[in-house]
């Protein structure tokens, strides 16, 4: 019989994450997403598509005081989220919700200073046999217009809109999000290395449309080889990964 690997905890500075439960294990995307999102006068904050919870315990780090709902419809994976979120040193102020996003928009009569997601990003494509794996990568679930439909109805005044997606996508959520009066404010494109081409966007929309947008440049690794951070990276996630 095959041996099956076990999936350890992902251990950060301050929190471990469980995630064996979870179609989409701790990544880059989801940890630079937590870790850029500007949390200036947050008080109430709402992550869509929990998963395993890391971003939703990034919040809660990050912000002192600050309220952080995570809401999940996979039940496997929103089970594990409110596992690692009580065994966190912030569970109480953290709060997961399993059910969809559609339907939580509709009944909720919550605001929030900052809607947080790293969402599904295939809108078509072949079909993955691991149903979970699926519904995350492909928009079946949760439509990017869904997503935007929510964000509308949820945020406050001043409230926000930070998701990442690759760069072609993030390009069409970008013209998108105008028919659902959100519009982009701040991006940062994500570059493996430095003068390589863009391969995701970290962006923030909000309700008010703005004259600039604010625009940035940010590579994983310093050096044309090896294995070197950027000083950028490594300041942007050193409050989190062990190693930084």
């Amino acid at each position: 019989m095959p041996v099956i690997k076990a999936v350890e905890p992902f251990q950060f500075k301050q929190f471990a994450v469980a995630q064996d439960q979870c179609a989409m294990k701790v990544g880059t995307d989801g940890v630079l997403l937590g870790a850029w999102a500007c949390t200036d006068k947050i008080q109430k904050v709402l992550d869509v598509g929990t998963g395993s919870g890391v971003i939703a315990i990034m919040m809660a780090q990050r912000i002192p005081n600050a309220m952080v709902h995570a809401i999940e419809i996979e039940e496997a994976a929103y089970i594990q989220a409110a596992a690692n979120m009580e065994g966190c040193e912030w569970s109480d102020r953290l709060q997961p919700i399993h059910q969809s996003i559609q339907d939580y928009a509709k009944l909720s009569r919550e605001e929030y200073d900052l809607i947080i997601s790293n969402p599904p990003f295939f809108s078509g494509g072949t079909f993955s046999l691991d149903e979970n794996r699926t519904n995350v990568r492909h928009t079946v679930k949760l439509p990017h217009g869904d997503l935007l439909s929510a964000a509308r109805k949820l945020l406050s005044k001043e409230g926000k809109l930070c998701i990442i997606l690759p760069y072609i996508e993030g390009l069409r959520i970008q013209e998108v999000a105008k028919t659902y009066r959100l519009y982009c404010s701040k991006i940062t494109e994500v570059v493996s290395r430095p003068g390589q081409k863009a391969e995701r966007l970290l962006m923030e929309f909000k309700k008010a449309e703005c004259a600039e947008i604010v625009k940035d440049e940010m590579s994983i690794y310093g050096e044309a080889k090896g294995k070197k951070y950027s000083e950028k990276y490594i300041e942007l996630t050193k409050a989190f990964y062990l190693k930084m």
